[in-house]
């Protein structure tokens, strides 16, 4: 118990040096209003030779309509496939939005006591913003947020349009994240003259836009930037730790109050830094290891500030969900229980709007996940969207949180720069999702090339760095490397394992399946002596495609792949494997290639989120797991914050 104080203290002062400033999650209160920006906005991608007419011609400075034509675009969405411009769906480089909003009254004219605030959930790769017409912000990387402050830019002029220009580039280099190359072509008699081509190592299409709803909120001019959390239990008693970020005046009084469910106060706190106690804790469980999963308490922080001679006050409400983690040589142990991820894979990916956030989509995804009797899933290959990561919280869905360090197959990917954008990423994710129940484990990358010799120095600074910042949570990466040249697998918590056996080789011998991976485990755990997740294995599998004896594509042979597969994790579930996530939870649309049919059908579900035969043999599994573990049914009714 004194390690695990040690520790959450640690969490709470190492964060306030690693990250400069918060990214709470924009929510109402008493003192804080919001206004989405969702819908059309004006569009227009630059197919100039450079890519750099926009800015030649200085864009953002006037209406995007006047220096050209427009199209409508929806936000959030990817922008490749909603036209039928071919040219469009492969394009890189840069791409222009704009939206023109009238911003209420109350908002521009208390400039004194009022900040607005505009926050970009996720744009993809590379953004700038402008507010009518000055330069307020520019973000590497996608699918994390970034936000500015632009008072100073919108205030004083009541009535007056507000003009958002974001420019975007999703070309991706050697040192982004994930990388990627530009090719170009120079043979004239094969390829027009300036034609190039964006290579990536990574198997799905590189969809680019704003995927993320973009808002604009207020705080006064005193705010809360930042609340950081860390939770333990013992015996009848639970424990939240707080540190909360102020900023505006360094002259302010906090209150708290730590509220159950239904509004009852547990524990009350003051001051930027304590500890509240909660006399019989109602823990955070995972969906399926108990009848109530996903419990959350709300933890109200409320500031006092005197601002021009009147007292301001902010209110901001931050869910929390009490809960410990902790990794031993041949166990996960959530709240000191032994945990077995059996799980999926996902993606953010849909028909038509591609990446683009979608409710809908969301909650059949989650109905999906329950039906499945699926307790966790990896965010493959990326930070998937915060709305996604809120009804994690709620549902009592475990995450496995993987920032975007896919497809780092060259050497050059693991240099100095790289390096540096790979620290900065970290810090930007676990500043999102710290305080998140279910989040159990960070993953600095997938596949990388981690038998590279420079992958040692690179991935024990990356691991080190991302324990710095938040020592409460393991760290892992996804290998398919040869165990015995993994350079990176001395540095993790957890071992997690991609293969494919009698798919990418012995393709079509199923035979071999249960050797192979037996051998596969053998030799990682006598290797590390760690505990192992088969983070990925499956098969293609074209819906509809009927075959016996199985052969491959078809779903007869994607069932006996898994069922091939389960016969070994039931042997080794028993000693030192904790988990099994199947590739994918469904199919997704990839570049193009000979190997690939409009996308990659390892998918259990279609891409329209339609049952394969697969789909129904791991659901008979997984809800049989959760059985032999004792595991209570829940009843699941998704609670959302009720203004305390």
């Amino acid at each position: 118990m004194a390690l695990c104080c040690a520790l959450c203290l640690l969490l709470l002062c190492c964060q306030a040096l690693a990250l400069g400033g918060g990214m709470l999650y924009p929510r109402e209160s008493a003192s804080r209003e919001l206004k989405e920006l969702n819908g059309l906005w004006s569009f227009r991608a630059d197919f100039s030779a450079q890519r750099d007419k926009g800015f030649v011609q200085q864009w953002y400075r006037k209406p995007l309509r006047q220096s050209g034509p427009v199209i409508d675009m929806p936000v959030p969405a990817s922008f490749n496939e909603l036209t039928q411009d071919p040219n469009l769906r492969q394009y890189t480089g840069w791409v222009w939005y704009e939206k023109e909003v009238l911003l209420p009254r109350s908002w521009l004219l208390n400039a004194l006591n009022t900040r607005v605030v505009l926050r970009v959930g996720s744009a993809h790769y590379y953004s700038i913003v402008w507010v009518n017409g000055v330069q307020v912000t520019e973000h590497e990387g996608g699918h994390l947020p970034f936000e500015a402050d632009i008072s100073r830019i919108v205030q004083g002029s009541p009535g007056a349009l507000c003009r958002i220009t974001i420019a975007l580039n999703n070309t991706l280099t050697p040192q982004t994240l994930p990388p990627g190359s530009i090719q170009f072509m120079t043979d004239e008699s094969k390829y027009p003259r300036g034609y190039f081509v964006q290579n990536t190592k990574f198997d799905f299409f590189n969809y680019a836009g704003i995927h993320r709803p973009v808002v604009l909120y207020t705080t006064p001019s005193v705010y809360i930037d930042d609340i950081t959390v860390t939770t333990a239990w013992a015996g009848n008693s639970g424990m939240v730790r707080y540190q909360v970020l102020v900023r505006g005046n360094t002259r302010y009084s906090l209150s708290l109050n730590l509220r159950e469910k239904e509004g009852k106060v547990v524990a009350t706190g003051e001051g930027p830094i304590g500890e509240l106690k909660v006399v019989e804790p109602k823990l955070w469980w995972p969906y399926l290891m108990h009848e109530n999963p996903g419990y959350l308490y709300y933890l109200e922080v409320k500031l006092s500030a005197q601002v021009g001679g009147e007292l301001s006050e902010d209110v901001y409400t931050l869910p929390v969900g009490i809960r410990t983690v902790h990794v031993t040589s041949s166990q996960f142990l959530i709240n000191g229980k032994p945990f077995y991820f059996h799980g999926v894979n996902k993606h953010e990916d849909a028909d038509i709007r591609g990446k683009g956030l979608d409710w809908s989509l969301i909650v059949k995804d989650f109905n999906l996940l329950q039906w499945l009797g699926a307790n966790s899933f990896r965010t493959s290959h990326y930070p998937y969207a915060e709305e996604i990561m809120d009804l994690c919280d709620a549902y009592g869905i475990v995450v496995i949180d993987e920032c975007p360090g896919v497809g780092m197959k060259d050497p050059e990917n693991f240099g100095n720069k790289s390096l540096a954008h790979h620290l900065v990423v970290m810090e930007e994710l676990i500043r999102r999702d710290k305080n998140r129940p279910s989040v159990v484990m960070w993953s600095v990358a997938n596949e990388p090339a981690s038998e590279l010799s420079p992958a040692a120095n690179y991935f024990k600074t990356v691991i080190a760095h991302t324990k710095a910042i938040d020592p409460t949570r393991p760290v892992t990466f996804v290998s398919n490397a040869n165990y015995a040249r993994d350079h990176g697998a001395p540095y993790v918590d957890v071992i997690c394992v991609n293969s494919y056996f009698s798919w990418y080789h012995d393709a079509g011998h199923l035979e071999v399946i249960q050797l192979q991976l037996n051998t596969q485990f053998e030799n990682w755990y006598k290797a590390y002596q760690k505990p192992i997740i088969q983070s990925e294995y499956g098969a293609d599998t074209i819906a509809g495609l009927h075959n016996d004896p199985p052969l491959m594509f078809s779903e007869e042979y994607q069932k006996a792949v898994l069922k091939e597969y389960h016969s070994v994790f039931d042997k080794k579930r028993k000693e030192y494997v904790i988990g099994e996530l199947i590739w994918n939870f469904a199919d997704f649309m990839t570049d193009q290639a000979t190997t690939r049919v409009l996308g990659n059908k390892k998918g259990i579900f279609t891409r329209q989120r339609q049952p394969k035969a697969a789909a129904f043999v791991l659901r008979d599994r997984y809800w049989k797991l959760a059985n032999e573990s004792n595991c209570l049914r829940p009843t699941l009714t998704l609670q959302f914050m009720s203004g305390y």
